[in-house]
């Protein structure tokens, strides 16, 4: 991984951590790290989610609605073309909703630009496997 790649991985780690390690002020940084007019497909929403308040309010709502025990990211790959990153990755989770335990396996698709020094998320597609 050269260090582009690098920068671009570190900032979906650091995205994910947001969301996933359950301390509420770091939830609230995850917005840092969508570009206003992010767009998403999520696996729970029948539309897609637009703008980067769209977006962070159903990570948020899923991050202050479950108990995430745990989350990783496996092998990603991430693709550079000028000033744009893809990312792809594979994840493991096990999280507590609704009185239920779920442990849950999927992909995930991002896609991320670089603006004045600083890697955002502008799109997501994430999926369970089939």
């Amino acid at each position: 991984m050269n260090q582009t790649e690098a920068d671009v991985w570190n900032t979906i780690q650091k995205m994910n951590k947001c969301w996933t390690c359950g301390d509420p002020s770091e939830l609230e940084k995850l917005s840092d790290y969508f570009h206003e007019e992010m767009v998403a497909i999520t696996a729970t929403d029948k539309y897609r989610l637009e703008g980067k308040e769209a977006c962070f309010n159903g990570w948020k709502g899923f991050a202050e609605n479950a108990e995430i025990h745990f989350w990783k990211e496996n092998d990603p790959k991430i693709h550079i073309y000028g000033n744009t990153a893809v990312v792809t990755y594979y994840f493991d989770m096990s999280f507590d909703m609704a009185g239920q335990t779920i442990n849950m396996s999927g992909r995930d698709m991002f896609t991320l630009i670089n603006e004045n020094d600083k890697w955002l998320v502008v799109a997501d597609q994430f999926s369970q496997y089939p």
